[in-house]
């Protein structure tokens, strides 16, 4: 799955158009190398997010096309940060 999409299914980020600017900006990194929004992800793949204030640290436990709300919390773990709340 794109790395976008993954971002915005997962609900780690809220709209995909923001997940896509926060890769174009270079704010995403996989594995520590910077990441476009169309790099596949895996999972144990480790998700590295730059935000204003923060930065958001998540290992990606499963990947799954069409899931609920109350479920995308079980397509990562945190390691450090917290999700987009909007």
């Amino acid at each position: 799955m794109r790395l976008d999409k993954y971002l915005k299914v997962s609900r780690i980020i809220k709209r995909r158009t923001i997940a896509k600017e926060a890769c174009g900006s270079g704010r995403v990194s996989i594995n520590d190398k910077v990441a476009k929004a169309g790099t596949v992800v895996s999972e144990n793949d480790i998700i590295e997010i730059k935000f204003a204030n923060q930065i958001l640290k998540a290992k990606i436990i499963n990947i799954v096309e069409h899931v609920t709300k109350e479920s995308a919390k079980e397509m990562y773990e945190m390691i450090s940060g917290r999700e987009d709340k909007e």
